[in-house]
């Protein structure tokens, strides 16, 4: 599933070649569980004519600060994406498979032309995707109810901290992939986070010292900003990190230190970590 730097790289893609255009012609799928309800003329009502202001973000969540409301949020799902004309489809790391070539991408679910002669596709293969309309979207849900977000808002670390001891029952994986905790936040960021700071994915918060807390801060913020400083290209994260390992449920598995990797089931999810490293 896309996370919070695979968002923030397509954020980037929207701020880039479409915040200051107008929006000339809509295609938008006759699909109303990805609309939420909306037949594809209503979207293209909503949508045609207008210009975009800004392109934002929270966690997974993007949208398009339009020049009249509502804004269209987009989520991505599990393997949606943002395309543009001409670019260099971003490959997921959830999606080893080849990328699509062709314009329109396959499962195209919403597709812009804007006034400059650029266009904006929104690809959906699962439909587990969303593109959702709001007045105020930070304001309304789903993204009000979301946490802090690691990149652009994340806590001091006395706020941090006094956050955390409010769930002392939760379990520090499934804490982690909470969006209403940490926006943003997935399955392989969350391993990589607890690995680098050589937590037991499965110990409770209240288990936790204040040292601890402090070092699980220092990864998510680190591990974050990392993966957004190399527009979230795996082939660019450094070589030490458990992701290039974690894939799979290989037994065999071992970090690039040969440390052996374990998987497990946590709040239905797998876990990949490293019992010797991670108490």
């Amino acid at each position: 599933m896309p996370e919070l730097p695979e968002a923030e790289h397509t954020r980037g893609i929207l701020e880039r070649v479409a915040v200051g255009r107008g929006i000339s012609r809509v295609f938008a799928a006759e699909d109303e569980i990805v609309f939420e309800g909306r037949t594809s003329r209503s979207v293209v009502k909503r949508l045609k004519g207008r210009r975009i202001v800004a392109a934002r973000r929270r966690g997974k969540y993007l949208w398009l600060e339009l020049d009249v409301g509502p804004h269209p949020i987009l989520h991505l799902g599990m393997t949606g994406t943002v395309r543009f004309r001409g670019d260099r489809p971003l490959k997921l790391s959830s999606s080893p498979g080849a990328v699509d070539r062709a314009w329109p991408p396959r499962f195209s679910k919403l597709v812009l032309s804007l006034d400059d002669g650029g266009e904006l596709a929104f690809t959906n293969a699962r439909r587990l995707g969303r593109v959702l309309f709001r007045d105020a979207p930070r304001e309304e849900k789903p993204i009000s109810r979301l946490g802090f977000d690691p990149l652009t808002d994340m806590p001091s670390l006395t706020r941090f901290e006094a956050r955390i001891r409010r769930r002392p029952k939760a379990i520090l994986k499934a804490l982690l992939l909470d969006q209403t905790f940490s926006a943003g936040v997935g399955n392989w960021i969350a391993d990589e986070v607890l690995y680098q700071a050589a937590l037991d994915p499965r110990r409770r918060v209240a288990s936790l010292s204040a040292v601890e807390i402090a070092r699980l801060r220092t990864k998510i913020r680190h591990v974050i900003k990392t993966a957004v400083r190399v527009d979230a290209r795996k082939d660019a994260f450094p070589k030490s990190w458990l992701f290039h390992h974690r894939w799979g449920k290989d037994a065999e598995a071992r970090t690039s230190k040969g440390e052996r990797i374990e998987h497990l089931e946590i709040g239905g999810r797998t876990t990949a970590w490293v019992p010797w490293r991670q108490k």
